[in-house]
């Protein structure tokens, strides 16, 4: 089922936030931490306590989030995305391209450690798109 969820960057408070918020909604809170992914060595020193990706489900709730951002870091206004997470890899690849026309591809689609196909976008109208599509969502 193709689905559209919040993904919160946090400037070093990723953790905070999310016990935070799982304090408020409840749910299943999951952290991954960049030094123990198969990712740490694309980091500095400094971010190897920081959370590469968070997730917290309660029911259909899913609110994500990460440590991870651009040197720029992010400010209010610029730390939410949109994470489509596809049902296909066809609707993956359309998706991509249409919501890229006329916007910038921060990072193209291709195979990522976790499973799945992932692409990042900002679109024509400056909003950050995440698009994934889990190869094994559909075996069973």
């Amino acid at each position: 089922m193709t689905q559209i969820n919040a993904y919160i960057g946090f400037n070093g408070k990723c953790r905070e936030a999310m016990n935070f918020y799982k304090d408020c909604l409840g749910g299943e809170l999951i952290f991954n931490v960049v030094g123990e992914s198969p990712m740490a060595s694309q980091f500095p020193e400094n971010m190897k306590d920081k959370i590469l990706h968070s997730s917290l489900t309660k029911g259909a709730l899913l609110l994500m989030s990460t440590d991870c951002t651009s040197s720029e870091g992010y400010t209010k206004g610029n730390n939410v995305a949109l994470s489509l997470n596809c049902s296909s890899e066809d609707e993956i690849k359309t998706f991509f391209s249409k919501l890229s026309e006329g916007g910038k591809v921060i990072d193209a689609l291709k195979a990522q450690f976790w499973g799945a196909v992932f692409g990042v976008l900002t679109d024509k109208f400056g909003i950050t798109w995440m698009l994934n599509y889990d190869k094994n969502q559909n075996k069973n």
